[in-house]
């Protein structure tokens, strides 16, 4: 698979999504997350979330995080809750409780952040990445995900 097809995106596994990535041209990332299949490809990303979760390392984290990524097609955010305690990662099906942390990002940051091709530091650094809340979170979380490399 050479180009970036949201609609094959539940039939490929997290390094194949990383190497998508990685392979599509911004423009053309930018151009899928202000269509029809944002929420698809947001949904998908999501839902892994919990299976790329490295409980080993999370030692006693108690967070709840939420992540908004602008760039809706109709100009407003959408906002997923990451909720890690108790050595577990689950996403709810809508936010619910008031997060330690929140990440609020572009779309095609956020997709080269969820598949290793962007350092979050460095975008925080660049203001493509905001964090409101805990930074010493914000600066361990991918630590707590077995990001797969591209």
């Amino acid at each position: 698979m050479t180009d970036f097809d949201p609609a094959n995106f539940a039939n490929v596994g997290p390094k194949e999504f990383a190497q998508l990535v990685k392979s599509t041209p911004d423009d053309k990332l930018a151009k899928v997350m202000a269509g029809d299949l944002r929420g698809k490809v947001l949904g998908e990303v999501f839902n892994r979330m919990p299976s790329l979760f490295r409980a080993d390392r999370a030692g006693s984290t108690n967070a709840v995080i939420h992540w908004a990524i602008t760039g809706r097609p109709d100009g407003g955010s959408d906002t997923y809750e990451v909720v890690i305690e108790n050595g577990t990662c689950t996403v709810p099906e809508t936010p619910q409780r008031d997060p330690k942390l929140t990440l609020t990002m572009g779309p095609v940051e956020f997709l080269k952040i969820v598949s290793g091709g962007a350092n979050p530091v460095m975008m925080f650094m660049t203001g493509k990445l905001k964090a409101k809340g805990d930074l010493g979170l914000a600066a361990n979380i991918a630590n707590l995900f077995d990001i797969p490399k591209a």
